[in-house]
């Protein structure tokens, strides 16, 4: 299903499911404390076509894939939806001793659950990190089989799939949030963006596209930063690793229910 296709019917549904990803981590903040993010603004693009446009936002920051699979998609698959965004699995490759067996066991599990419905199915290709984060090569063999399996998935069902992976833009720090794990505003607006031309909306800008040059930063006001982050994200991280805590404990969804997308922007 293309845009026009998903544009030619009143009272549609999307609904994303994932983790701080798909939640619109460090996005700009709306009145009810919530991030805004990427599908919400796909979600706002949508319903400029529809008014009568329903969405609901399952994803909870910090989940692992079997999380997702268990708790996130069965109730996906049941709400009727025209179109079904699905991201997930980052979180443990994230995670030392990642047992990438069952990572690819939850993936095809979610792929498996939504290939029953109706709706179009968005996935994605991760950003590549290996030109942001030191040591991030380690990560790459499990980085791509994530890739290879939504590959697989989108071929053989005709899953719209967006590519983060290539584009350079993602480089720049300026697409990250403070914590250097999480898009900033900037960066949820390409992922919008992204997400749209993929399904066949008419391009609103070249989201790939890079930034103007930045000023250098100083190198011990940069050493400084480097250190306010270990102190304030890296070591809670690390902590939360350890003693088998996550972010997203007790976090209930932000959006459990399709709501008319009129009545989230208020």
């Amino acid at each position: 299903m293309d845009f026009t296709t998903l544009s030619a019917h009143q009272g549609k549904v999307m609904v994303s499911v994932g983790d701080s990803f798909t939640e619109g981590m460090c996005d700009d903040t709306l009145p009810d404390g919530s991030f805004r993010g990427w599908a919400d603004r796909v979600a706002e693009r949508l319903a400029v076509d529809d008014p009568h446009l329903r969405y609901a936002n399952l994803a909870v920051r910090g989940k692992l894939i079997g999380q997702i699979e268990r708790d996130q998609v069965p109730l996906a698959a049941k709400m009727d939806a025209d179109l079904i965004t699905l991201a997930g699995g980052l979180n443990d490759v994230l995670r030392p001793g990642c047992d990438m067996k069952a990572v690819e066991a939850g993936v095809r599990s979610c792929f498996q659950q939504l290939a029953t419905t109706k709706a179009t199915i968005v996935l994605f290709h991760p950003t590549d990190p290996r030109r942001r984060m030191r040591g991030s090569q380690r990560l790459m063999p499990a980085v791509n089989r994530l890739i290879e399996l939504v590959d697989e998935f989108g071929e053989a069902h005709g899953a719209v799939v967006v590519d983060l992976f290539s584009a350079r833009v993602f480089d720049d720090p300026r697409m990250w949030a403070e914590d250097r794990l999480h898009f900033s505003p900037e960066g949820h607006r390409r992922v919008a963006e992204a997400v749209l031309q993929a399904l066949g909306a008419e391009p609103g800008f070249d989201w790939r596209s890079g930034l103007p040059p930045a000023r250098p930063k100083p190198f011990f006001q940069a050493r400084r930063q480097d250190l306010r982050w270990m102190r304030v994200y890296l070591l809670p991280w690390i902590g939360r690793r350890i003693t088998g805590k996550s972010s997203g404990d007790g976090r209930q969804a932000k959006r459990p229910e399709p709501t008319l997308v009129s009545e989230l922007t208020q």
